[in-house]
């Protein structure tokens, strides 16, 4: 007889394929929905929908992506198991008390989340980073026509927002001197590449005063803990810098070459660039990147150290990737070999001239970034590296 499981969904990119590989692994999933068609629920009405549930459903745990406090004290008082694999970054949910619950088995993507969070309750959270399905890219990208695939050929490709319509550092109205050492922040940390430091370096004062001058700020509910200066640095801050370097950085590729976004963006600060509207994530994205000549990742400056999801989706469907340097890429991929990493904006307009027109050294750097995500990242090992964590801890005591 198979595994039972319980998975809470709110529509996350990464659920139907986690889904899949638990079938594979042969467990039994029940999902639950509601969250996915309806995101104004109260958490005392998620747990009156979801208690009876879990109260008449035999489940050996329950899933999710993301961490849900209103899920873990659930599960807390029932004696369940409550696995929750993090994907994004920030994520300020993990700043709740229900983070200290012992039925939690918390998994992080990044391992600066990691080294922050890994206090609050030991033994129960870890480090795993993320993967992907190339068993779906596969298919995808088998049955597509050839008019699929010339019609999503690129020689340089970007799917993603450039982050200007959900920034919202620009709705604050700051003074003066607050403003300028804000820009000046931002500024410098476009420059550094593998360590964002804004946390670190902006005072309490400077948070508050930050939180008071941007209408409908974030505040954390009862029962967190976390400081304001998080706030800032991860959710206003960081996305800033993101949103910054992503609009700089596509401009001036695509004032040289040939340069696809698929976005909902505004893109018209950009005017070479050709704005193809959003990608279906399911049938149409694993098309581009494997038909993009490049497709280059520029991540979200709240990852502080991991490898964004876009990494592992590249590179299992056979895409060539170009990505800024992250400090956890060398213990998964090879540089240079698996996949090619840039540190300035320079340095990346350097490497895109250099790899159109290198084809064949471009084509064998593709092949060997998917022959390793395929032996060592996809779903189906991640859940079991997950499983093997999650129940050593249980066994062991903790």
């Amino acid at each position: 007889m198979s595994m039972k499981i319980f998975i809470y969904r709110y529509g996350s990119i990464c659920e139907p394929d986690i889904i899949e590989a638990f079938g594979r692994l042969g467990f039994s999933v029940d999902e639950e929905t509601i969250e996915i068609y309806n995101k104004n629920l109260y958490p005392a009405e998620c747990v009156k929908h979801v208690s009876p549930r879990l109260i008449s459903g035999g489940y050996s745990f329950v899933f999710t992506i993301n961490f849900f406090p209103w899920l873990s004290d659930v599960c807390s008082i029932m004696k369940l198991p409550y696995l929750s694999l993090i994907v994004d970054s920030p994520v300020l949910e993990l700043y709740s008390e229900a983070l200290k619950n012992s039925c939690n088995r918390v998994f992080l993507f990044d391992r600066a989340l990691f080294n922050e969070f890994a206090h609050v309750n030991p033994g129960h959270i870890f480090h795993l980073p993320l993967a992907a399905n190339t068993a779906r890219n596969d298919r995808v990208i088998r049955s597509a026509s050839a008019a699929t695939r010339k019609r999503f050929a690129s020689d340089i490709s970007f799917i993603g927002s450039t982050y200007e319509e959900k920034c919202p550092f620009n709705r604050a109205k700051l003074p003066d001197f607050e403003r300028g050492y804000a820009n000046g922040l931002i500024e410098a940390q476009l420059k550094v590449y593998g360590y964002n430091f804004i946390e670190d370096v902006i005072s309490d004062s400077f948070a508050e005063t930050f939180l008071e001058c941007t209408p409908g700020s974030y505040r954390f509910p009862p029962g967190y803990n976390g400081s304001l200066r998080a706030v800032v640095a991860q959710l206003y801050l960081s996305v800033k810098v993101a949103e910054q370097e992503r609009l700089r950085a596509l401009k001036m590729l695509s004032d040289s070459f040939s340069v696809d976004i698929y976005t909902g963006s505004d893109t018209s600060s950009m005017p070479n660039i050709h704005n193809r509207g959003f990608a279906r994530s399911i049938d149409e994205m694993p098309v581009i990147f494997n038909q993009s000549r490049i497709n280059l990742n520029i991540t979200a400056k709240s990852i502080r150290s991991g490898l964004s999801l876009r990494i592992f989706d590249v590179l299992g469907c056979g895409g060539f990737l170009i990505t800024n340097y992250q400090a956890e890429i060398p213990e998964l991929f090879e540089p240079g070999k698996d996949l090619v990493m840039y540190d300035s904006l320079e340095n990346l307009h350097e490497l895109c001239a250099y790899y159109l027109e290198h084809e064949d050294e471009r084509r064998a750097i593709a092949q060997n970034g998917y022959e390793k995500v395929k032996q060592l990242h996809t779903y189906d090992i991640r859940l079991l590296e997950m499983l093997n964590l999650a129940f050593a801890a249980q066994t062991a005591g903790n």
